[in-house]
């Protein structure tokens, strides 16, 4: 077995100190004799202890940093539930401690500069959402200390979802309440949630030997009510929606009901995410559940406890929750 890494606990313990008096040594603080300080140093080499930068958080007041990276539209992260969702998680995780977040939103063209940085100054570590894999690339080969919302580049740790079995199951679910001719929004290209969704879809209508009507757009709900509107126009007689993402979902029953389309009635309708948009939709949205706040607390949690290494990952089961807008 691999030899255990001494703790602070295990420090306080050989020197006859609380573990609060180690902590002062350790950040040069006031509070402990000079007799106590050289014994707690002498304990220190010997067992070889490396305080982490969580201890050292919690120690000196003004905590380390967790760093968000999100690359989106500023506007899209105050409207998305998302990301609302991704920066609770973290926060439940690092509640009682004095670890702080830090949340980037960066467009595109700014995306480069500010990851070279944050690479740079990275204490805790970093969580990514929505980098594309080059970038994510570059970053890890500057900074291990990262995970990434979402699978990315080759050997990256992530935490993800089940993206494919949850659409799969969304698929199946309508075809066993009668529905034949069952369409579907995806999110964009190269973004892997989107692309796994999209693949799920695929696999059950092959499967249930139906028709793919589908068309792209972003997770956004105007996107969702404009894809629907050419579908609705292209393919009248669809009489179900398996959307990639619950904001979409809610442009969809907009134009729905713009249509004077019945839900569940004309045409079912499945998101995806099962955010606090599904449940306060008239009527209320069946949705895949993603359990963001998890997803995001596991990855925040493998950060502080070092618990990555190349290749690491953590994935989540997709749930799906029918409600009435998928029922017969």
């Amino acid at each position: 077995m691999p030899h255990k890494r001494p703790t602070l606990a295990d420090v306080a313990a050989a020197a006859g100190v609380s573990k609060a008096a180690v902590s002062r040594v350790i950040n040069d603080a006031p509070g402990v004799s000079a007799r106590t300080r050289d014994r707690v140093q002498e304990v220190i080499a010997r067992l070889g202890f490396r305080p982490d930068s969580v201890a050292r958080a919690l120690a000196s007041g003004h905590g380390d940093v967790v760093e968000l990276v999100i690359l989106d539209d500023p506007s899209v992260f105050a409207a998305s539930p998302y990301y609302g969702r991704v920066t609770a998680g973290i926060l439940q995780e690092l509640a009682g401690s004095n670890a702080q977040l830090r949340v980037h939103v960066v467009e595109e063209p700014e995306a480069p500069a500010l990851l070279a940085k944050v690479a740079e100054t990275a204490s805790i570590g970093v969580l990514l959402s929505n980098v594309p894999p080059a970038l994510v690339s570059e970053f890890y080969a500057r900074c291990d200390r990262v995970v990434a919302l979402g699978p990315s580049a080759p050997g990256v740790p992530y935490v993800d979802v089940e993206n494919a079995d949850g659409a799969y199951a969304a698929v199946k679910h309508l075809h066993e309440t009668g529905r034949r001719r069952i369409a579907a929004l995806h999110g964009q290209d190269g973004n892997p949630d989107a692309v796994a969704r999209r693949a799920g879809y695929r696999r059950a209508i092959l499967e249930l030997g139906l028709p793919d009507i589908s068309a792209a757009g972003k997770f956004r709900l105007e996107s969702g009510l404009e894809l629907t509107q050419r579908l609705l126009a292209e393919e009248p007689g669809l009489d179900a929606l398996f959307v990639a993402c619950d904001l979409m979902a809610a442009g969809s029953l907009q134009a729905l009901a713009g249509a004077g389309r019945r839900v569940p009635q004309d045409v079912a309708v499945v998101g995806f995410d099962d955010s606090l948009i599904a449940g306060c939709t008239i009527p209320p949205m069946s949705s895949v559940r993603q359990p963001v706040e998890e997803m995001a607390a596991a990855a925040t949690r493998a950060l502080v406890h070092r618990q990555i290494a190349p290749h690491w990952r953590c994935v989540f089961p997709a749930d799906l929750r029918v409600r009435q807008s998928s029922m017969r």
